[in-house]
């Protein structure tokens, strides 16, 4: 029987030098949400005879995005790489869209905040199906699962 999800997922903590609350609490419901609900078939484990679930873990390494596929009993099955070069636009202006958001709920309206919001989702769609494209041929995902890791990918971007 395969199982094609994520059931645990981990950020490597020596990549993330600094988090705020504001951070820390978007990395928390990102891997809940991502727990919870995922869509994920590594292509290569599976045509080996891995069907799932996996564990992953992400980690940024020489400036590329590391995603270490284990099964369930922690046997590692592959490492994906993937540069990050096309990510670096999109997650600095999620970053500072996110900043914007996070002082706006504390001191502007509600039209302020759902604009910024708008916003902030449309960076995070585009970035969503960027990482898709960089996935194809390697792992069969949905567009949910994207936003997710890329939530996760920002967070490993943080320095503080």
């Amino acid at each position: 029987m395969s199982d094609y999800r994520i059931s645990h997922i981990a950020l490597d903590e020596d990549t993330i030098l600094w988090r705020n609350a504001d951070v820390e609490q978007e990395r928390r419901v990102a891997i809940f949400d991502l727990i919870d609900e995922n869509t994920f078939k590594p292509l290569r484990a599976v045509s080996a005879g891995h069907g799932g679930p996996y564990r992953l873990q992400l980690a940024v390494r020489d400036g590329r995005l590391s995603l270490e596929i284990r099964d369930e009993a922690g046997l590692e099955l592959e490492t994906l790489i993937l540069g990050l070069a096309r990510f670096r636009r999109p997650i600095r202006d999620y970053f500072a869209i996110c900043d914007s958001y996070y002082q706006a709920i504390r001191k502007a309206t509600a039209a302020e905040i759902e604009t910024i919001d708008m916003a902030r989702r449309g960076i995070h769609n585009n970035a969503a199906e960027m990482l898709l494209e960089r996935l194809e041929g390697k792992v069969e995902t949905d567009f949910a699962t994207a936003r997710r890791l890329f939530t996760l990918i920002c967070v490993l971007h943080i320095k503080g």
